[in-house]
């Protein structure tokens, strides 16, 4: 058995705490990034110990964010962080093939495709279809709270957009809900500030559906 496959959630999620933190206070360790690590890995294959999915935002790296080596992390990435069939498909081979046991759901501020959408920008062709769900739910902010001014109503929809892909996910994987009923496997949503590098964690999914 493998580290990651031994690791319990609360584990796992607490040494994603640990890198952040190291992260955020300058005093990375860089793990895991050396010719030894490369060997390795390419000789007994990938362990992580965590499934990442996050936005393709050139700021939002994983590895570094985490403070975590090659091959520690399964990272998927996709512009405002939404949650597919392609995504929720390379979240069940993470999950259910590389058995890691903590599935990440990271949204972050400043998110382009959030804001393109609060913006009103004009989305066409397979960016329109990608961020349709991001568009119902700034459309339902507005109608729920009227009076929310531009900045409150961009971080209440990444904020719900995270919530909305880990439902995603549990909603149409039949795997990860399994993985979560039988307690090997928890759902995580998190926020990440690219100003102060802080990721806040915004509660565990571990109910059944």
């Amino acid at each position: 058995m493998t580290e990651g496959q031994s690791m319990k959630p609360a584990e796992a999620i607490q040494r994603l705490r640990e890198g952040n933190a190291r992260y955020c206070e300058d005093r990375c360790d860089h793990p895991r990034a050396d010719a030894a690590r490369r060997l390795e890995t390419t000789e007994k294959g990938q362990h992580p110990f965590a499934t990442v999915l996050t936005c393709s935002d050139s700021r939002v790296p994983p590895e570094l964010l985490f403070d975590q080596g090659v091959g520690d992390l399964f990272v998927v990435r996709v512009a405002g962080n939404v949650c597919h069939n392609d995504e929720i498909a390379s979240i069940e081979y993470g999950a259910a093939h590389l058995e890691t046991p903590v599935c990440v759901i990271l949204g972050h501020s400043r998110c382009g495709a959030v804001t393109a959408v609060v913006d009103g920008a004009r989305l066409e062709g397979p960016m329109a279809g990608l961020l349709e769900g991001v568009q119902h739910i700034v459309e339902g902010l507005r109608r729920d709270s009227p009076g929310l001014e531009r900045t409150a109503l961009l971080e209440e929809a990444i904020q719900a957009n995270i919530r909305q892909a880990v439902a995603d996910l549990l909603e149409a994987s039949a795997p990860i809900r399994e993985r979560v009923r039988a307690g090997t496997l928890k759902v995580v949503g998190a926020h990440y500030g690219i100003d102060s590098g802080l990721v806040e964690w915004m509660g565990e999914r571990v109910e059944d559906r």
